[in-house]
């Protein structure tokens, strides 16, 4: 086993790397023993303290919060979300890497500049569009994409899609040219080479995406808050607010509400950790 020699420089790095992994998962560990806490005893005997753990926080913040109504809310929003923008941006990306034509960078730029605008620049247009936009009552109670489940999904869907353009375009111009022109000899359609051949190679790459896309469209607050009018429909991150009082806020019940709505992210990376560090280091080492 060959194990490189601890030269001081890289004892400092390590030393380095260690402090700043143990600086960003302080919060959060404080964070996630006080959700343990009962805040009376803090109150009274300081945040630094050992003692009153307790598992009522959890049960009140999911009776106030009213977690059940909004987890399902973010379910039905980031779920479909994931989706139409993996198979969306997997289709454009196909399109990008397979087929040589004059406007092919600049579409790609075209995807790309359009992570680059801030989303408070487009509100009011969007707020606009959204609110003269008509829906069948049956995909939305107040018949337009305003306060509608359709209305975040399709933005969330338009904001992802660049990004997934990006990343998948580079990874199928990296798959073997010479599968496609196998298939082509065979008669193989630019469907079938797009869903047989290239979908199942990429499925490192999608997992990768998956995970992160789920991560930010889960975690996305603002344009719900800018886009929903009704509070029953609002995802689940914008339950904490249903913790705070108006004169008065007990932290270690914000926490464990924070600690509740962290756990389908945590879930999700661990279900696709495997996937999600070989797309990642996908290319990484050569030979």
């Amino acid at each position: 086993m060959n194990t490189k020699p601890l030269t001081p420089q890289r004892i400092l790095l390590q030393g380095f790397l260690i402090t700043v992994a143990l600086g960003w998962l302080f919060p959060i560990a404080w964070a996630v023993l006080n959700s343990f806490r009962d805040y009376q005893y803090t109150a009274q005997h300081g945040y630094v303290s050992f003692g009153g753990f307790t598992l009522h926080n959890y049960s009140q913040a999911w009776q106030r919060g009213d977690f059940g109504r909004h987890f399902l809310n973010s379910l039905i929003i980031t779920v479909p979300a994931v989706l139409l923008t993996l198979f969306f941006a997997s289709m454009i990306a196909f399109v990008l890497a397979r087929f040589a034509f004059r406007l092919n960078l600049a579409l790609l730029g075209v995807f790309i500049a359009a992570n680059l605008l801030p989303q408070q620049a487009l509100l009011i247009p969007l707020f606009r569009l959204y609110r003269a936009v008509p829906l069948p009552y049956w995909m939305s109670d107040s018949g337009m994409l305003l306060d509608s489940f359709w209305g975040l999904i399709l933005i969330n869907v338009a904001f992802q899609s660049g990004f997934c353009i990006f990343v998948l375009s580079n990874y199928m111009k990296a798959l073997p040219h010479e599968l496609y022109e196998a298939a082509q000899v065979d008669g193989a359609s630019a469907w079938r080479q797009y869903w047989q051949i290239t979908m199942p190679l990429c499925r490192p790459a999608l997992a990768a995406l998956a995970t992160l896309e789920f991560t930010w469209i889960y975690n996305e607050f603002f344009w719900a808050v800018a886009l929903m009018t009704t509070g029953e429909k609002f995802p689940v991150t914008s339950a904490l607010s249903n913790l705070r009082g108006e004169f008065f806020t007990d932290n270690n019940l914000v926490s464990a509400g924070a600690t509740i709505i962290a756990l389908p992210t945590i879930l999700i990376f661990f279900l696709l950790q495997r996937h999600f560090i070989s797309g990642l280091t996908l290319g990484a080492t050569k030979g």
